[in-house]
């Protein structure tokens, strides 16, 4: 069995975030608007995503 993964995209900005919104942004690997990157489904993934929710768009890979 595949382990389950996400999509997740930057949306908006990091200009003016909180310094642990950008690291958590940053522990994504993401640093561009409208990039994305495909992330293995863990609790650890899940809680940065859910910190930074209003900033990124989550998809089921």
């Amino acid at each position: 069995m595949a382990n389950k993964t996400v999509k997740v995209t930057l949306t908006k900005s990091l200009n003016g975030r909180l310094k642990s919104h950008k690291a958590c942004v940053a522990g994504l690997g993401l640093t561009k608007i409208r990039q994305s990157r495909v992330l293995e489904d863990t609790p650890a993934v899940r809680g940065m995503i859910n910190k930074v929710a209003y900033m990124v768009n989550v998809e089921e890979a």
